[in-house]
């Protein structure tokens, strides 16, 4: 088992090659355009001085109303899944590093939407996009953490609250739905993602056990200056 997993180690290094490292390096860079603060300046509006100054779309949704929201989620998954798609495809199928190295170029993109580089490495909590490295990578396990999301959020109308339930259910779905071999890519990466997740969201579960974590209500509207009295400069992705 030992030595099976060192001779992967060795192939995978030994394939990562300058083209490879150019493939991730650009998906971080794709990771690092801050989607929801663009929409929101060509509106007018600076989300970081809005709500809770998260650039995510949620925040966006509080500042210009849901429409803008779902733009900015679909723009944050794209980033999570074109990388991922694009890399296999240029590997193609008789690559040692097929599976490793689009996995490594969606990581990077989700860590370019969290730390991106043209905001001094502070940005958002990165659950679209890493749903969109997911969707390319573990199809199942993304069906299985959308449906939590949706649930949850539903349930509570907390949108923490229902990306921590997702990032939960990566890892399960992924063992249980579309079963890897052990310390596989593809599980590493959803256990990591899912750490992540947590670690990012760790003050809004402070608020949640204090019983003060932002909650949307229904509206009969899409109310552009809904959530605009959340003081908190860390809110939900």
């Amino acid at each position: 088992m030992e030595n099976d997993i060192a001779g992967q180690m060795n192939d995978f290094f030994h394939n990562l090659d300058a083209s490879r490292s150019l493939l991730i390096a650009g998906a971080y860079l794709l990771g690092s355009i801050p989607f929801g603060l663009l929409i929101g300046k060509t509106r007018g509006v600076d989300i970081r001085e809005q709500g809770s100054g998260n650039i995510g779309a949620t925040n966006l949704g509080r500042a210009l109303g849901k429409r803008w929201a779902f733009a900015a989620f679909l723009l944050d998954f794209a980033k999570g899944i074109v990388p991922v798609l694009i890399v296999g495809k240029l590997l193609g199928t008789e690559s040692s590093g097929q599976d490793t190295v689009p996995i490594l170029a969606g990581t990077a993109s989700i860590l370019g939407h969290t730390f991106p580089i043209f905001l001094r490495f502070k940005g958002g909590k990165g659950v679209a996009t890493t749903f969109g490295v997911i969707a390319a990578v573990a199809p199942p396990a993304a069906l299985v953490a959308g449906l939590a999301w949706v649930i949850l959020y539903l349930a509570t109308r907390t949108v923490s609250i229902a990306s921590l339930a997702a990032g939960i259910a990566l890892p399960l779905g992924t063992c249980f739905l579309d079963p890897p071999p052990p310390l596989s890519a593809r599980l590493v990466f959803s256990i990591a993602v899912a750490c992540l997740i947590f670690i990012r969201h760790r003050k809004n579960i402070s608020r949640i056990l204090r019983g003060e974590e932002f909650t949307f209500k229904k509206k009969t509207s899409d109310d552009p200056a809904a959530g605009k009295n959340v003081d908190e400069k860390d809110g939900q992705p």
